[in-house]
């Protein structure tokens, strides 16, 4: 494993972090404990010394207290997430942050971070509160030893959140499809400048660079050396010294140790002009393939009317990258073959899960295209019959 130091205190954090987001579920919705365990065990035995939850992914946090209770407390770095929607007054903080230490089963944060904190107003509101007293309050006390946000936006409200507050560190999506969109390479040049450890998530965008098909993948096969679209992919961010931390939403074994492995090879500036030119042109292909630039991160659910917005997404998408009849195939096997369907023409346009969008995407829009694309008379009849068997394998 390679740490790279955290310029604003010192801390040696590894390249890698663990993020906590996708651990692996039982029945869709307890965390498979064991398997869990497993899988972070080999991490942090392997050198990694940083993970990443938040209060909102249903049962991350405890299941990682759990995983702490085990090992030596002393030799990680936690890091965890205040989501500033539920908060409205002073002890909002109090009473969310100390469900997450009892959760976590610890008496201090290392890397307490505002969720999706999109703009300054957002900040400014939190203050109105008491939220800058109160984290100091919790800074001086040794309860929170870093304080930081983590960002989904433009490059030009990133950096007015930088200059707006004195914060530790700050998080930031990118990977090579979002170079120039989101923060990007220039809110991680300017945070970098200002003396700011970036943590980096969604280096994969939810797996989907994990996954390519079509000419992209294509691109990958011939590449030189030969390397899976996920090293590739890993190896990009680590080429950028301005990086400190890479988390990687990890739920299989082989994924972790594949990861730890390139961790401990990877280096800032390896990457020729000509393979750097492959990222660009694999990016070009990407666009073109994906019709919606979902990364299935589910900020947007539970949709209050149950359509079960990332998987309809992941189907329609695939409609154009796998074929219309994978698509198809997919959106029956996700959406509709249950007791209560999630299907996208459920959509009210309440526009809820807009506002909750890290991509900023027009999800009621997309939901109508997804439905006229992929509910047709096949899907009536596909569904109709499936539910019929079904039921009889139920009874």
């Amino acid at each position: 494993m390679q740490y790279r130091i955290n310029p604003k205190n010192g801390d040696t954090l590894s390249i890698l972090g663990y993020g906590c987001m996708r651990f692996s579920k039982t029945g869709g919705v307890i965390t498979n404990q064991k398997k869990t365990e497993e899988e972070l065990l080999y991490a942090y035995e392997n050198g990694v010394n940083y993970f990443d939850t938040a209060y909102i992914y249903p049962g991350s946090e405890a299941a990682l207290g759990k995983f702490i209770a085990k090992i030596d407390r002393s030799k990680i770095f936690i890091a965890t997430k205040l989501p500033h929607s539920q908060c409205r007054k002073k002890e909002d903080f109090e009473k969310i942050f100390s469900e997450q230490l009892s959760r976590l089963g610890t008496d201090y944060i290392d890397y307490y971070l505002i969720h999706m904190l999109s703009d300054t107003e957002t900040f400014e509101r939190l203050n109105k509160i008491g939220f800058a007293k109160w984290a100091a309050e919790k800074k001086s006390a040794g309860k929170i030893r870093n304080l930081g946000f983590s960002y989904h936006g433009s490059s030009s409200e990133f950096k007015k959140i930088i200059d707006c507050f004195d914060f530790d560190f700050c998080q930031i999506q990118f990977n090579y499809m979002d170079e120039t969109t989101q923060a990007g390479s220039e809110g991680l040049f300017y945070a970098a400048e200002k003396g700011l450890p970036v943590i980096i998530m969604e280096p994969l965008r939810g797996g989907k660079l994990s996954r390519l098909s079509g000419s992209s993948a294509k691109i990958i096969e011939s590449a030189e050396p030969k390397r899976s679209a996920s090293e590739w992919a890993l190896r990009w961010i680590w080429n950028y010294p301005q990086v400190t931390v890479v988390l990687s939403g990890m739920n299989d074994i082989e994924q972790v140790k594949e990861n730890v492995r390139v961790a401990s090879e990877a280096k800032e500036n390896e990457l020729s002009e000509s393979q750097l030119e492959m990222f660009r042109e694999i990016k070009e292909e990407i666009n073109r393939e994906t019709k919606i630039q979902c990364t299935g991160c589910a900020y947007c659910m539970p949709c209050p009317h149950g359509v079960d917005i990332p998987s309809c997404f992941a189907a329609y998408n695939r409609c154009y990258t796998d074929g219309y009849l994978s698509g198809f195939i997919s959106y029956i096997m996700t959406t509709s073959l249950k007791e209560s369907k999630s299907i996208a023409s459920k959509c009210v346009s309440c526009g809820l899960c807009e506002k909750k969008c890290p991509q900023h995407l027009l999800i009621r829009e997309n939901l109508q295209e997804v439905s006229s694309v992929l509910e047709g008379v096949m899907y009536k009849t596909s569904s109709f019959v499936g539910n019929v068997f079904l039921k009889k394998r139920i009874r």
